[in-house]
């Protein structure tokens, strides 16, 4: 054995070990739900496509919305990737920002590393948090490792670097080898460093082993204490890996299914099921009614909820149990079209018709503690549950108050449940009694939310 391999193997020993002691028991899981960073709390997500926010697309124009933002309500900016693209292989003429050349540079095409930093300045100024996108799970194929390190990469038997699904512009990652683990967590130390960003996303965060995500958090906590870690996966172990939060991919794809049509409203109660049943108890989930995947692949939302279809899953993503929620660039216009995932496709800023519907439903979320991530949540019955959802949340005596028709038909229900009191209409913008027993009347997706 060689003496690389003798460190290899040592070096492996010893982040086994670190797994398994930091490694959550059934009786510490509250813990490792619990540990988040306060300011998320009642806060939310954006995520920026700088390529295509703006006609420069670069970090300089897109300041200009920074205020904008600020207003609507938003405090979580998400950027996609801003490492530079490999242009080998490279999807159609720009690529895709998750074909990373090298972990620890600007892309040219958004300008360069001062820009960067002034960027995240300002919006720290304006009290926004800044987490970049993070590809752990492969790089570009001309990233600068594969001749500084080829042994950092995974090899088909004919020798060759291997690649996932239709991924041909990316390269595995070998996460056998221990060395690639500190030299992703140098290149993650130096984005916190270096440019003073408050965290990640973690792009296919569930391909990458547990015990790497262990190592690794526990090291940028060392950096940055208050790290806010959001996971691209749908999985239980990623919280007890130490990420704050993760996807709600099984609840958006409920999502789609009732607003298409092909299921009633009970099908939502599945991916709370799943939550309590899988997920450590009061897991933090991202929900949303489009990203930059749904929206270039899958035409979200201008086609998964259409029209007036999109308001009730917009308050659901917001409201409901354990959620983060995210918007996606372009939401608040509303931009009705795919954004290119590897060509220069500017989003058209200039009504901004659902600002305002998002600025009543972030401001909610920042002044009542109900609809924080740890508050309570209780549904309630309607006379009709297959087309109307309903429930309510509470915490610290606040209440908040949900009721959604998810259907393409006017609804008018009674609904039971200790609600009783008076409560701000919060789209209304008056003030009700409210019963047990009340009926209510619904447009077809129509929506009511009260705060007391």
């Amino acid at each position: 054995m060689t003496i690389q391999k003798l460190l290899y193997a040592a070096t492996a020993l010893s982040l086994m070990w670190s797994s398994c002691k930091e490694m959550p028991n059934a009786e510490n899981k509250q813990d490792a739900a619990g540990n988040f960073p306060a300011y998320i709390a009642q806060s939310n997500i954006y995520e920026v496509n700088v390529r295509q926010y703006t006609p420069e697309g670069t970090f300089k124009a897109f300041e200009a919305h920074l205020p904008r933002l600020k207003e609507m309500g938003v405090e979580i900016l998400w950027f996609m990737p801003i490492t530079p693209i490999s242009e080998v292989d490279r999807k159609g003429k720009l690529g895709s920002y998750y074909a990373v050349q090298d972990y620890t540079a600007v892309n040219p095409e958004f300008g360069t590393l001062e820009d960067w930093k002034n960027l995240v300045n300002k919006a720290h100024e304006l009290g926004f948090k800044v987490i970049t996108d993070w590809v752990a799970n492969h790089t570009g194929a001309d990233n600068r490792w594969i001749k500084s390190n080829p042994d950092f990469f995974v090899k088909k038997a004919d020798g060759t670097l291997a690649y996932a699904f239709d991924w041909s512009d990316t390269r595995d990652l070998n996460f056998e080898n221990p060395l690639l683990h500190d030299s992703m967590i140098n290149a993650m130390k130096y984005w916190l460093t270096e440019t003073k960003i408050d965290g990640f996303r973690c792009d296919v965060a569930g391909e990458v082993p547990r015990s790497f995500w262990q190592h690794c958090i526990a090291e940028l906590k060392k950096v940055k204490p208050d790290i806010f870690m959001l996971a691209e996966a749908d999985v239980a172990w990623i919280h007890d890996a130490g990420f704050n939060a993760s996807y709600g991919w099984d609840g958006f794809a409920k999502m789609k299914k009732v607003a298409r049509g092909e299921a009633s409203a009970k099908l939502l109660d599945t991916s709370l099921m799943k939550l309590e049943e899988t997920f450590v108890p009061g897991a933090i989930k991202m929900y949303f009614t489009s990203n930059h995947d749904e929206n270039s692949w899958n035409k979200a939302d201008y086609e998964t909820m259409p029209g007036a279809v999109h308001a009730p899953f917009a308050v659901l993503s917001q409201t409901w149990k354990n959620t983060l929620p995210l918007i996606y660039s372009g939401q608040e216009e509303p931009f009705l079209d795919s954004i290119s995932f590897f060509y220069k496709d500017t989003i058209t800023f200039a009504k901004f018709e659902r600002s305002a519907f998002y600025k009543t439903l972030l401001g909610l979320r920042k002044s009542n503690p109900a609809l924080a991530v740890d508050a309570a949540y209780k549904k309630l019955v309607s006379s009709n549950d297959d087309a109307v959802y309903a429930y309510i949340r509470e915490k610290n005596g606040r209440k908040v108050l949900v009721v959604l028709n998810l259907s393409a038909n006017p609804q008018t229900v009674t609904i039971k449940g200790e609600f009783s009191g008076e409560a701000d209409n919060v789209f209304g913008g008056k003030k009700e009694k409210l019963t047990d027993g009340q009926q209510f009347a619904l447009a077809p997706w129509g929506y009511a939310v009260y705060s007391y």
